[in-house]
Protein backbone atom coordinates (compact mmCIF):
# COMPACT_ATOMS: atom_id res chain seq x y z
CA UNK A 1 0.00 0.00 0.00
CA UNK A 2 1.30 3.32 -0.83
CA UNK A 3 0.63 6.57 0.72
CA UNK A 4 0.18 10.27 -0.59
CA UNK A 5 1.53 12.99 1.19
CA UNK A 6 -1.30 16.12 1.60
CA UNK A 7 -1.21 19.44 3.83
CA UNK A 8 -3.92 17.07 6.01
CA UNK A 9 -1.54 13.97 6.57
CA UNK A 10 -0.82 10.62 4.71
CA UNK A 11 -3.68 9.50 2.61
CA UNK A 12 -3.62 5.94 1.86
CA UNK A 13 -2.78 5.09 -1.96
CA UNK A 14 -4.43 1.86 -3.68
CA UNK A 15 -2.80 0.20 -7.11
CA UNK A 16 -6.40 -1.37 -7.99
CA UNK A 17 -9.78 0.17 -6.93
CA UNK A 18 -11.35 -3.45 -6.07
CA UNK A 19 -7.93 -3.78 -3.60
CA UNK A 20 -8.67 -3.26 0.27
CA UNK A 21 -7.83 -0.99 2.31
CA UNK A 22 -5.87 -2.41 5.14
CA UNK A 23 -6.55 -2.19 9.10
CA UNK A 24 -10.34 -0.78 8.05
CA UNK A 25 -9.25 2.55 7.12
CA UNK A 26 -11.88 4.08 5.59
CA UNK A 27 -10.80 5.78 1.74
CA UNK A 28 -9.16 9.22 2.33
CA UNK A 29 -8.87 8.31 6.21
CA UNK A 30 -6.09 9.24 7.87
CA UNK A 31 -2.91 6.46 7.41
CA UNK A 32 -1.35 4.80 10.05
CA UNK A 33 2.34 2.94 9.98
CA UNK A 34 -0.07 -0.18 9.80
CA UNK A 35 -0.91 0.65 6.28
CA UNK A 36 2.32 0.46 4.65
CA UNK A 37 4.80 -1.97 4.29
CA UNK A 38 7.88 0.48 4.92
CA UNK A 39 8.61 2.56 7.76
CA UNK A 40 9.46 6.20 7.04
CA UNK A 41 12.15 7.97 8.61
CA UNK A 42 12.08 11.46 8.96
CA UNK A 43 15.81 12.05 9.02
CA UNK A 44 16.30 10.32 5.50
CA UNK A 45 12.92 11.73 4.24
CA UNK A 46 14.64 15.57 5.08
CA UNK A 47 18.12 14.44 4.01
CA UNK A 48 16.34 13.80 0.13
CA UNK A 49 14.08 16.80 0.38
CA UNK A 50 17.42 18.87 1.85
CA UNK A 51 19.49 16.91 -2.10
CA UNK A 52 16.19 18.37 -4.29
CA UNK A 53 16.98 21.58 -3.00
CA UNK A 54 20.25 21.65 -3.27
CA UNK A 55 19.83 19.92 -6.99
CA UNK A 56 17.30 22.71 -7.77
CA UNK A 57 19.60 25.38 -6.46
CA UNK A 58 22.46 24.16 -9.03
CA UNK A 59 20.04 24.56 -11.57
CA UNK A 60 19.33 27.84 -13.75
CA UNK A 61 16.68 29.77 -13.11
CA UNK A 62 15.09 29.58 -16.73
CA UNK A 63 15.72 26.34 -17.05
CA UNK A 64 13.30 25.91 -13.88
CA UNK A 65 10.82 28.39 -15.35
CA UNK A 66 10.28 26.47 -18.60
CA UNK A 67 9.98 23.44 -17.27
CA UNK A 68 6.78 24.89 -15.83
CA UNK A 69 6.02 26.54 -19.16
CA UNK A 70 6.09 22.98 -20.31
CA UNK A 71 3.92 21.48 -18.16
CA UNK A 72 1.51 24.65 -18.52
CA UNK A 73 1.56 23.60 -22.54
CA UNK A 74 0.40 19.84 -21.50
CA UNK A 75 -1.87 20.94 -19.37
CA UNK A 76 -3.77 22.82 -22.01
CA UNK A 77 -3.46 19.91 -24.45
CA UNK A 78 -5.06 17.56 -22.15
CA UNK A 79 -7.94 20.19 -21.71
CA UNK A 80 -7.94 20.55 -25.35
CA UNK A 81 -8.05 17.06 -26.03
CA UNK A 82 -10.82 15.83 -23.83
CA UNK A 83 -14.30 14.90 -25.24
CA UNK A 84 -15.84 17.71 -25.20
CA UNK A 85 -12.89 19.82 -24.83
CA UNK A 86 -12.55 21.85 -21.59
CA UNK A 87 -12.13 25.30 -23.59
CA UNK A 88 -12.43 27.54 -19.87
CA UNK A 89 -9.89 25.43 -18.48
CA UNK A 90 -7.90 25.29 -21.66
CA UNK A 91 -7.87 28.90 -21.96
CA UNK A 92 -6.03 29.62 -18.49
CA UNK A 93 -3.54 27.38 -19.03
CA UNK A 94 -2.81 28.93 -22.06
CA UNK A 95 -3.02 32.40 -20.77
CA UNK A 96 -0.56 30.96 -17.68
CA UNK A 97 1.85 29.86 -20.38
CA UNK A 98 1.30 32.86 -22.39
CA UNK A 99 2.14 35.61 -19.19
CA UNK A 100 5.24 33.90 -18.82
CA UNK A 101 6.43 33.54 -22.91
CA UNK A 102 5.35 36.91 -23.46
CA UNK A 103 6.19 38.57 -20.44
CA UNK A 104 9.82 37.19 -20.07
CA UNK A 105 10.49 36.77 -23.89
CA UNK A 106 14.46 35.83 -24.32
CA UNK A 107 14.54 35.46 -20.49
CA UNK A 108 13.68 32.30 -20.79
CA UNK A 109 17.22 31.37 -22.40
CA UNK A 110 17.14 28.75 -25.27
CA UNK A 111 13.93 27.74 -24.18
CA UNK A 112 12.76 30.77 -25.22
CA UNK A 113 11.88 30.13 -28.59
CA UNK A 114 10.87 26.95 -28.71
CA UNK A 115 8.26 27.98 -26.31
CA UNK A 116 6.84 30.87 -27.89
CA UNK A 117 6.14 28.39 -30.97
CA UNK A 118 4.71 25.87 -28.70
CA UNK A 119 2.22 28.50 -27.38
CA UNK A 120 1.51 30.38 -31.06
CA UNK A 121 0.47 26.43 -31.69
CA UNK A 122 -1.52 26.20 -28.85
CA UNK A 123 -3.46 29.19 -29.35
CA UNK A 124 -4.64 28.12 -32.68
CA UNK A 125 -5.69 25.11 -31.72
CA UNK A 126 -7.56 26.50 -28.97
CA UNK A 127 -9.10 28.95 -31.85
CA UNK A 128 -9.91 26.28 -34.40
CA UNK A 129 -11.11 23.80 -31.89
CA UNK A 130 -13.59 26.59 -30.11
CA UNK A 131 -14.74 27.50 -33.52
CA UNK A 132 -15.45 23.74 -34.33
CA UNK A 133 -17.32 23.16 -30.67
CA UNK A 134 -19.50 26.24 -31.62
CA UNK A 135 -19.93 24.72 -35.32
CA UNK A 136 -21.24 22.07 -34.12
CA UNK A 137 -23.65 23.44 -31.51
CA UNK A 138 -24.90 25.60 -34.47
CA UNK A 139 -25.54 22.31 -36.39
CA UNK A 140 -27.46 20.65 -33.88
CA UNK A 141 -29.87 23.99 -33.41
CA UNK A 142 -30.66 23.81 -36.82
CA UNK A 143 -31.38 20.31 -37.41
CA UNK A 144 -34.85 19.50 -37.70
CA UNK A 145 -36.88 17.66 -35.56
CA UNK A 146 -37.82 15.14 -38.16
CA UNK A 147 -33.95 13.85 -38.75
CA UNK A 148 -33.68 15.20 -42.08
CA UNK A 149 -30.35 17.52 -42.49
CA UNK A 150 -31.16 21.46 -42.31
CA UNK A 151 -31.52 22.94 -45.74
CA UNK A 152 -32.95 19.56 -47.26
CA UNK A 153 -36.38 18.21 -47.63
CA UNK A 154 -37.43 14.97 -46.87
CA UNK A 155 -36.60 13.32 -50.41
CA UNK A 156 -32.60 14.51 -49.66
CA UNK A 157 -33.46 17.69 -52.14
CA UNK A 158 -32.33 21.23 -51.74
CA UNK A 159 -35.37 22.56 -49.54
CA UNK A 160 -36.77 25.75 -49.94
CA UNK A 161 -35.49 28.93 -47.66
CA UNK A 162 -38.95 29.95 -45.75
CA UNK A 163 -40.27 27.40 -43.63
CA UNK A 164 -39.75 25.99 -40.50
CA UNK A 165 -36.07 25.89 -39.17
CA UNK A 166 -34.99 28.61 -41.13
CA UNK A 167 -34.55 32.66 -39.75
CA UNK A 168 -37.20 34.08 -41.99
CA UNK A 169 -40.04 30.85 -41.76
Amino acid sequence: MSTLWTPDGERPVRRHRDEPDRAGTAPGGPATPADDDRAVDPAALAEQVEAMRAELARTPVDVVVANHCYGLFELATVYLSQTPPLLPQARLAIDAMGCLVDGLGDRLGESARDLRDGLSQLRLAFVQIDAAVRAGGEMAQQAPSNGTPAGTDSAGGAGSDTGPGHPTG
